[in-house]
């Protein structure tokens, strides 16, 4: 089922003059730089109609079809957010809660429509993913973890615009917690993309890893979490409004996807593929006279990689090598689309010189736990985690490279070597092992897409010690997504 139409349906909202009228009706634009500019405007629509993003399509096309096609619009339909929580809550007795929901459906949990997210289905379609109320309302952010963000409820959208125009849809003021070009906007992302679990274990470490690194220690313009994940694109921010400023994509590609029918899949796969195409390099490689290879690798991104959900994140390096004739004579990480990742040491194709970068986490025994809700601190693993993933870069001096090494059998007949570092949201264990408890559609497994970090894909000869880059030339980025999503920009 498709989470949003885009055929005209703002009508059943409120009549389509008047919300013309509404997005026309502006005067000259009121300039304040204080932290939250007065309310301008006078409101003709509710807080209920507000809470609906299709209100919001009128007046801003190009806003609401980039939502409409990302993930925070996808948040609640996501089939593994809903296999895990359905899971999490039998598994727990229910003492899971709305831990999960309060970010994937944070205004259902707001509204009282529900406690646990597991009837998510049945709610109004406006109750369900992270909505365009629930960014623009959000007026504080009481810990930066767990969705503790504090929405003023009121009919007033925040926004990044310190001039912001008065207009008949709604109150419009200024907040540093919108401007990518302020510190604490930064706090705000952070709101739900840190995770600590009902066990104290701190799992999701996204925001905690950009304050720690250079890019938080800076904390302005492109170091901020919209300035690299909402770049600025040229247009005005409202149909109607004259002032010709930038706006802010609303796309926030990263590494997950949509796995069923939804808006716009190619124009978010190609998105993601984009934005990761640049976010890893292939720092060095470096080899020894014995036939070993060493491949030190570098994230350039402003958290460490893979991030986020990194105990069910797979990133990983292929390495195929060929002698003079093309022919393979030694690989590993090469993968077909629906291999496990990492197969058990007892398997006849386990990989002992897998390059493998995650997270793990373990149970208060020390045991290793595949769903987050079994996570805890033990004597052997105090943090209830551990990690070995591609550090993000601390100081201008710091050293912030991996390295996977690898010992290539007849080395000396080596011609060429093929480099990529790889990459899946989801990996194939997690998915199955969901599967197996009834709680996932086995199809979905077909869905999880493998993405290839390009700037981390070269082709190296070791007899002349040379690399080349394996960039696909019909990549184009980020023209290429952007054009699938409108055609008549191009």
């Amino acid at each position: 089922m498709r989470l949003m139409s885009f055929a005209p349906a703002l009508a059943l909202v409120i009549g389509a003059d008047t919300l013309l009228q509404a997005c026309s009706d502006s005067s000259s634009a009121m300039s304040t730089h204080e932290e939250l500019a007065p309310h301008t405007g006078a409101s003709q629509l509710s807080r209920d109609q507000l809470l609906d993003p299709e209100t919001c399509k009128g007046c801003h096309p190009q806003h609401y079809r980039e939502w409409a096609s990302s993930m925070h619009a996808y948040a609640a339909e996501d089939p593994v957010f809903a296999a895990m929580n359905r899971r999490g809550q039998r598994e727990t007795n229910g003492e899971l809660g709305d831990f999960c929901v309060r970010c994937h459906a944070p205004m259902a949990v707001r509204e009282g429509a529900t406690h646990d997210g597991l009837n998510l289905p049945e709610l109004p379609r406006k109750l369900q993913g992270v909505t365009c109320y629930f960014c623009h309302n959000s007026v504080d952010v009481t810990e930066p973890f767990n969705n503790q963000l504090v929405l003023a409820n009121d009919t007033t959208m925040r926004g990044a615009p310190t001039d912001p125009v008065p207009n008949g849809a709604h109150h419009s003021a200024y907040s540093g917690s919108h401007d990518r070009n302020r510190a604490e906007s930064s706090r705000l992302c952070g709101g739900c993309h840190d995770v600590v679990t009902p066990r104290g274990v701190h799992l999701e470490r996204t925001f905690d890893e950009y304050q720690r690194s250079l890019f938080g220690k800076q904390g302005t313009g492109f170091e901020t979490c919209s300035g690299c994940h909402m770049p600025a694109l040229p247009g005005p921010v409202a149909r109607g409004v004259e002032l010709q400023r930038s706006r802010h994509e609303h796309l926030w590609p990263g590494v997950d996807t949509a796995l069923t029918t939804f808006p716009d899949r190619a124009v978010q796969q190609r998105a993601v593929e984009c934005e990761l195409s640049l976010s890893a390099l292939i720092y060095e490689i470096t080899q020894d006279d014995l036939g070993g290879l060493t491949v030190r690798l570098e994230t350039l991104a402003g958290h460490d990689q893979p991030s986020g959900a990194a105990l069910h994140r797979r990133l990983w390096l292929e390495l195929t090598a060929y002698d003079e004739k093309d022919q393979v004579v030694f690989e590993s990480g090469t993968l077909q689309a629906d291999e496990l990742e990492q197969k058990p040491p007892q398997a006849a194709d386990f990989d002992p010189q897998l390059a493998l970068f995650r997270a793990w986490a373990y149970d208060a025994d020390g045991r290793e736990a595949q769903m987050f809700w079994n996570a805890a601190a033990s004597p052997e693993y105090p943090r209830g985690y551990a990690s070995l993933t591609l550090p993000a870069q601390l100081t201008p001096r710091t050293a912030h490279t991996l390295d996977a090494t690898y010992q290539i059998p007849s080395f000396a007949r080596v011609e060429r070597i093929d480099l990529r570092l790889r990459m899946r949201a989801l990996g194939m264990d997690v998915l199955a092992d969901l599967a197996a408890s009834g709680d996932l559609e086995e199809a979905v497994l077909d869905e999880q897409p493998t993405f290839t970090l390009h700037g981390a894909a070269v082709e190296y000869r070791p007899k002349t010690r040379t690399t080349q880059p394996l960039w696909p030339d019909d990549l184009n980025c980020p023209d290429s997504y952007r054009c699938l999503l409108d055609p008549d920009g191009c």
